[in-house]
C-alpha cells in the first residue's frame, strides 16, 4: 500500500491506499481497511477517489460525504 503521505492538511483519516484496476483499497488511521469497487461505489466515484489519493487531498472528506457505506468489503491485514 502507498502511504497517504501528501496528507496536505495533516488531519486526514486516511493513512494508506492502494489503487487497482477497478477499485481502490483505503486504510484509515484507526486500522480499518475497505475496498471500494466500480460495482459497489460506481466507476466515477472510484476514479475520483484514485485522483484524490494521488493528490493527497480530499479523500477522507469525499468518502465521508459520498461513498462511506458503498464499500464492497471490509478487510483486515490477514485477508488483504
Amino acid at each position: 500500500m502507498e502511504q497517504y503521505k501528501k496528507n496536505n492538511s495533516g488531519t486526514s483519516g486516511v493513512e494508506f491506499y492502494e489503487i487497482e484496476d477497478k477499485d481502490i483499497i483505503v486504510q484509515f488511521i484507526d486500522g480499518s481497511i475497505y475496498r471500494y469497487t466500480y460495482k459497489s461505489a460506481g466507476e466515477e466515484a472510484v476514479e475520483h477517489m484514485k485522483e484524490l489519493a494521488i493528490a493527497g487531498q480530499g479523500l477522507t472528506t469525499f468518502i465521508e460525504q459520498h461513498v462511506k457505506d458503498k464499500y464492497e468489503a471490509k478487510l483486515n491485514e490477514s485477508n488483504y
